[in-house]
């Protein structure tokens, strides 16, 4: 959730979200055109990207020596890309590909998958569990569940009646979210055992298209965007009888009084009102775009992240302790310059200490807390953690961009 990669019509281009005002533009490459998938490796300088032009082909840089690591031709369109410190999956509309990311060797075929039009897959950006998701029927919403470390199938989650629509781990991947294509409810199991662990509810009215579902990095929150103007924010916790007493709230009020009625009502709709609630929402003025999500911290703050496909990125307040409409602060475009307009004037002045070209002149192994808030691959989720220095160095991969990923003959 420090970087944004966006593919156009005449290349890609990568973004770091380390600000609101100002949206500092990484990279930018015009070799490829109409690139339709562009995956970076966390915030390193290994990136693979697709174009349209060559579907079947998948290309590997190393983009700060502007040099090609290897690339590798499959049987059909490659549908999806996901990538983290240990493995690399590619996805097929009927296989799956995993590869070793320390020297690109293909691991495992996962032949004859049910058919997978969109090539929905989830990858755990822990690589001590890198599990991978992906649907195990087209008819239902049934999750297969693989250990990408040891190459063997874990399990199968029957989550969803009809067939599923998106997939997402939580940042240990000791948590996986998932809706299917009538996108009213979100449920969350635990893995690797497939335990369900909570419900949302998005909505009654009507059937949506869930295109983004993500966790924030500390596992308190679940975001969920779709083709309507909404993006619904879900916190998980388990609301017990022995919590404090609510405050006398008009919601407070009326969840009471729904509680109570639920006891007249029938199994089928005082299951529906018991759901979990949205804990906080918000209503973007666009509709019908697809569109992607991220919980991130920026400046010290939590924020919303929405990237829509028309090209622009929507920076939002949430209030983590109160939830409600979360406040939109910033709008930048992506297709321009690369920032907004209101940053142009400030251009002849000094760089602020902490941007992006700074941190890259003062070369660290280590991420600042700030940037990777309350992460650790190694499955901790304490707030202010960040990556231990050694798990940069272990085998051959050299993640910073002093050092050039290791070269591969293919």
């Amino acid at each position: 959730c420090s970087s944004l990669a966006i593919g156009t019509t005449t290349g890609y281009r990568l973004f770091s979200l380390s600000s609101v005002e100002q949206l500092d533009q990484v990279h930018e490459s015009n070799e490829i055109p109409d690139v339709y998938i562009v995956e970076r490796l966390f915030s390193s300088s290994l990136v693979v990207v697709v174009s349209h032009a060559k579907p079947h082909q998948m290309n590997v840089y190393h983009f700060k020596k502007g040099t090609e690591i290897c690339n590798y031709s499959y049987s059909s369109n490659i549908l999806s890309i996901r990538l983290n410190r240990q493995r690399l999956v590619v996805c097929l509309e009927e296989a799956i590909y995993i590869h070793n990311i320390k020297d690109m060797k293909l691991l495992k075929t996962i032949m004859d998958t049910p058919p997978n039009a969109t090539g929905l897959c989830a990858l755990s950006i822990n690589h001590a569990n890198s599990y991978l998701a992906y649907p195990g029927s087209s008819t239902s919403g049934e999750i297969a569940l693989y250990d990408g470390n040891t190459l063997k199938t874990a399990c199968t989650i029957p989550a969803h009646d009809g067939p599923l629509a998106a997939l997402a781990f939580n940042s240990t991947g000791s948590k996986l979210a998932s809706a299917s294509e009538k996108g009213t409810v979100i449920r969350v199991f635990s893995i690797p055992g497939g335990q369900k662990l909570y419900e949302f509810r998005r909505g009654m009215k009507r059937y949506v298209n869930i295109s983004s579902l993500v966790f924030s990095m500390d596992s308190q929150f679940l975001c969920a965007s779709s083709n309507t103007e909404t993006v619904h924010i879900f916190k998980l916790e388990h609301l017990t009888d022995s919590r404090p007493e609510e405050p006398p709230t008009w919601s407070g009020y009326m969840g009471k009084m729904f509680q109570a009625a639920t006891n007249y009502l029938p199994a089928q709709v005082s299951g529906m009102m018991s759901q979990d609630r949205a804990f906080a929402t918000v209503r973007l003025n666009i509709s019908g775009q697809r569109n992607i999500c991220a919980l991130s911290t920026i400046q010290k703050l939590p924020r919303l992240l929405v990237t829509t496909s028309d090209g622009h990125l929507y920076i939002y307040n949430l209030d983590p302790q109160d939830g409600g409409e979360c406040v939109l602060i910033k709008n930048h475009s992506l297709l321009g310059s690369g920032k907004t307009e209101e940053n142009k004037e400030n251009d002849l002045q000094p760089p602020v200490p902490q941007s992006y070209a700074a941190t890259v002149a003062r070369q660290s192994t280590v991420p600042s807390a700030s940037t990777m808030p309350g992460y650790s691959e190694d499955g901790g989720a304490l707030r202010g953690e960040v990556i231990p220095e050694h798990e940069f160095a272990t085998g051959p991969v050299c993640l910073d961009d002093e050092n050039e990923f290791p070269p591969v003959s293919i």
